[in-house]
């Protein structure tokens, strides 16, 4: 039998919060939450490739978390999402930020707003082995594209 992976669940019941229902939040909240938890998968996934100095930690992960690496990943991954993470996606990327990444496209920085949403829902809404499946798929296919 697979594992499930449900982080949220384990942190609420730990923290004594109250289960919430994830197609309620505004997507720029999902995209709040999705940027937090992609960067805690990314830094461990850096981590884990090799103990080295925190600087070059930093470096790695920097270049897996900005805008536009995130809107290759959600590119290569769009015919894998369902209807439901499709429309989650259009939200986030539609949504309007009063904000703009440092060193990213307007197109590339919505993108990103869009994956992060995705990533932001399928946390809140106690998918987290989706979340993390597609995490590692865009991955993966970057990395099979030498785009990383």
């Amino acid at each position: 039998m697979e594992k499930i992976i449900d982080v949220f669940s384990d942190i609420c019941e730990l923290m004594q919060l109250d289960d919430i229902d994830a197609g309620t939040y505004s997507p720029l909240t999902l995209a709040y939450i999705g940027d937090a938890v992609y960067e805690v998968v990314i830094r461990t996934k850096v981590v884990n490739m090799a103990n080295m100095q925190v600087n070059k930690l930093h470096k790695k992960s920097s270049s897996l978390v900005k805008a536009q690496t995130q809107a290759k990943i959600i590119r290569l991954l769009e015919d894998e999402l369902d209807e439901n993470e499709m429309s989650v996606f259009k939200r986030g990327r539609n949504a309007k930020s009063f904000t703009k990444a440092k060193n990213a496209s307007v197109t590339d920085y919505r993108m990103a707003t869009g994956f992060e949403a995705l990533v932001g829902y399928l946390y809140l809404a106690h998918k987290s082995d989706r979340m993390l499946q597609l995490i590692k798929m865009g991955l993966d296919r970057m990395e099979n594209e030498n785009a990383i």
